[in-house]
């Protein structure tokens, strides 16, 4: 790849930072396609986000920024203007500049599971999920999950309180029957999501009990280290059907890219996206 004072620069925020794969992702479609562009990680604390956001944005060859935890939910607040998803959710995976300098968001975490559930042949028009942790991978699943038509959500987080106030958010934007739950029961589901943290750790609990499970239920979990989990293995143990998180990002690449501009080859991955697949299958413990 060559820079040059025509190269567009897009930045990927987080704190921290070391462990995003969106520049290794994005710098390698950039340079195959011959897009003079290139993807930076920088770190930047949370206290520093509106500052640097702003300033940043000012240099006329910075044209967009990627956000990475903890800076969905903040990046909200500085937006002149937010896809549907995004506003219903309270967080957004992108930021760009407009022609006439408004800053516009969109958050594609969502879009990308339930283009990952198409591309694993499972509806969500008209079924049931509960989604296990209501992050922000989590609300960003149950909001695209809504607003795919799904019949009803069930939410679960151990944090109180947090499951009731998303549940009536999104049960008010999309019509929805959304219910939060006291306890991850996954008894009665067509699909089931684990989006909270546990299984990073050997001696982390499961999610939720796969025993529970019904026969013919999805599972999705969406870590992207030390798979298969554990929840992955008990439920193939059982004979569930039960699906790692790695298809999540790579329907998430053309989002971005048509976000930014580059439709051409957004449009290449979207036929054909087994480069990109490859750099997000599992070596050993990567992220």
């Amino acid at each position: 790849m060559t820079l040059s004072g025509s190269t567009r620069v897009f930045l990927i925020l987080g704190d921290p930072v070391a462990q995003v794969r969106a520049p290794e992702v994005f710098n390698h479609l950039f340079a195959r396609h011959g897009a003079d562009a290139v993807l930076v990680p920088a770190q930047v604390a949370a206290a520093d986000l509106a500052g640097f956001a702003r300033q940043a944005l000012k240099a006329r060859n910075i044209d967009g920024l990627w956000l990475a935890i903890p800076h969905k939910t903040a990046m909200v607040e500085l937006l002149d203007r937010c896809d549907r998803l995004g506003r219903s959710a309270g967080a957004v995976n992108a930021a760009r500049r407009n022609a006439d300098d408004t800053l516009e968001g969109a958050l594609f975490d969502g879009v990308g599971f339930t283009k990952a559930l198409a591309h694993f042949d499972v509806p969500v028009q008209g079924r049931s999920a509960l989604v296990v942790g209501v992050g922000g991978g989590g609300v960003a699943i149950a909001t695209s999950l809504a607003a795919a038509g799904a019949a009803r959500i069930a939410l679960f987080d151990t944090t109180p309180g947090r499951t009731a106030a998303i549940a009536a958010r999104l049960a008010a934007e999309f019509g929805v029957d959304v219910v939060p739950l006291d306890r991850p029961d996954p008894a009665g589901f067509d699909l089931v999501v684990n989006a909270t943290p546990l299984g990073l750790r050997p001696d982390d609990p499961l999610p939720f009990d796969p025993a529970q499970l019904d026969p013919g239920t999805v599972v999705v979990d969406i870590l992207m280290k030390n798979q298969p989990t554990p929840l992955l293995r008990a439920c193939h143990a059982r004979g569930i059907v039960a699906h790692p998180g790695f298809e999540m990002l790579v329907q998430q690449v053309p989002e971005y890219l048509s976000f930014f501009g580059f439709d051409r080859i957004a449009q290449a991955v979207q036929e054909d996206a087994s480069d990109v697949r490859a750099l997000f299958q599992p070596q050993g413990d990567k992220t």
